[in-house]
């Protein structure tokens, strides 16, 4: 980038020198010392550009720095936000999963705490259904040994009247 400049830098020392020296070749002795007032103007306007174009070249130059360093903050900027954003997802992801680990964990537990009272009332269940077996059993016992033998019915004829 700074080739542009130093080359505009370079010709207009060069235009300056020869319009000083002077750009005629063998006018004589006289002729080169002395410049008209028309070539001294000419290369005051030429130095005068060469100048100004250096300094718009430099200036040229400083804006494109500040562009570069605006764009390169911009970029930045807007990665960390986005490197924010990613982070705050990704916490929220892993509070979710998190939660939903310790509500697996919390019904695990629970269905194995509950699971030795479903035995205990599924085996007082078969206990209560073998008593209530027993104790019909045992009735229909007392109730037919209290019944004693049973004897053929007593049929009674009636002689008497007729």
């Amino acid at each position: 980038m700074a080739r542009p400049s130093l080359l505009a830098a370079a010709v207009g020392c060069l235009l300056a020198a020869g319009a000083l020296i002077g750009c005629g070749g063998g006018g004589g002795a006289g002729a080169g010392a002395l410049q008209t007032p028309v070539q001294s103007e000419e290369a005051s306007e030429r130095a005068e550009e060469s100048t100004k174009k250096r300094e718009e070249a430099a200036e040229s130059a400083r804006n494109r720095e500040l562009l570069s360093e605006i764009e390169a903050k911009k970029k930045e900027e807007t990665a960390e936000t986005n490197a924010k954003k990613r982070e705050a997802a990704a916490e929220v992801k892993a509070k979710k999963r998190e939660a939903a680990a310790l509500a697996e964990a919390k019904k695990k537990t629970e269905a194995a705490a509950a699971e030795p009272k479903k035995r205990e009332e599924a085996a007082r269940g078969k206990r209560e259904a073998e008593r209530k077996r027993q104790q019909e059993a045992s009735r229909k016992h007392t109730q037919e040994s209290r019944k004693g033998p049973t004897l053929p019915p007593i049929v009674t004829t009636n002689t008497a009247g007729g």
